[in-house]
């Protein structure tokens, strides 16, 4: 049976390409983040010679980290090409002692970056289009050099809780997002230690429905599910919305919850093996000699 909160890849894509040039003035959550996860950096004893950002969207996160870290050199990824052009203008000359970044087009899960190649993975709201935690906790692990540091947020399960309430039953309406504890056990088992996560509640609020779903719009954050519906909702859909939703207006205006997961974990001094694997250790054939 096919999964309904399945994300179409090839939909997800098309919608953020599309979104990229809008995105930055719409994208008020993602900067919100984006600036609790720097502020968390100031405790972070790490000299990254090369960070990643992986589903990187315009580049901000990016380049803040990179005149952060004025050493490293940056990676930026993104399953968009219209996201990396974006990231690109970012950076049309860079200091003299510090390369471009480096524009990898590709999916998070799946990466074509060399194992142990990266010092610091950072993710901001990224990963939760992605359709299977463990193979992308696993992908993050194998490009991570020892002693390397994983730090991402993704949404949690209480986002958009008000839209998914009113869409009604049905069809999909809003993705499946993962609980912290879940992600925790994830991290344990795609072999990072010393894992820290934490929640924090954002609360966008708006006129109308209409803004809810043109701001989601514009930051490409269309509806990707496998169970959606696959043609137009129409008028009574959209009027059951607006009625629906009416129950959670507040002080004049409508909410659009976000819950907030932020990790961060270590790699630890071991290298990376595979899943199901265990290094081979090699013992010397050569016999023991004894004291006089």
């Amino acid at each position: 049976m096919q999964d309904v909160y399945q994300i179409d890849k090839t939909r997800m894509r098309q919608s953020f390409h599309r979104a990229a040039k809008q995105y930055d003035a719409a994208a008020i959550l993602q900067r919100q983040v984006r600036e609790e996860m720097l502020s968390r950096l100031d405790v972070v004893k790490l000299a990254p010679a090369v960070i990643l950002d992986a589903g990187c969207g315009t580049g901000h996160g990016l380049h803040a980290l990179l005149k952060h870290f004025k050493q490293a050199r940056g990676v930026a990824l993104d399953i968009a090409e219209g996201m990396l052009a974006r990231t690109k203008t970012l950076f049309p000359w860079y200091r003299f002692w510090q390369a471009k970044p480096q524009m990898v087009c590709a999916d998070i899960e799946a990466m074509p970056l060399a194992t142990a190649s990266v010092d610091m993975v950072w993710s901001n709201l990224a990963v939760q289009w992605c359709n299977d935690m463990d193979t992308v906790l696993q992908e993050f692990r194998r490009v991570l050099k020892p002693n390397g540091l994983l730090m991402f947020a993704t949404l949690g399960p209480d986002t958009l809780k008000e839209l998914r309430a009113a869409s009604g039953h049905g069809h999909t309406h809003v993705s499946r997002f993962i609980d912290m504890h879940d992600i925790g056990d994830a991290l344990t088992r795609a072999g990072f230690s010393a894992p820290v996560l934490d929640v924090m509640h954002y609360t966008l609020t708006y006129d109308t429905v209409e803004s809810v779903m043109r701001d989601l719009k514009a930051i490409g954050a269309h509806n990707a599910t496998a169970g959606r519906a696959k043609g137009l909702s129409g008028r009574g859909f959209l009027q059951q919305l607006r009625q629906g939703y009416e129950a959670f207006r507040h002080q004049g205006k409508l909410p659009a919850t976000y819950e907030v997961v932020f990790v961060h974990a270590w790699t630890g001094s071991q290298p990376y093996t595979a899943p199901g694997t265990s290094p081979v250790q090699f013992m010397s054939s050569k016999p023991a000699t004894q004291g006089a």
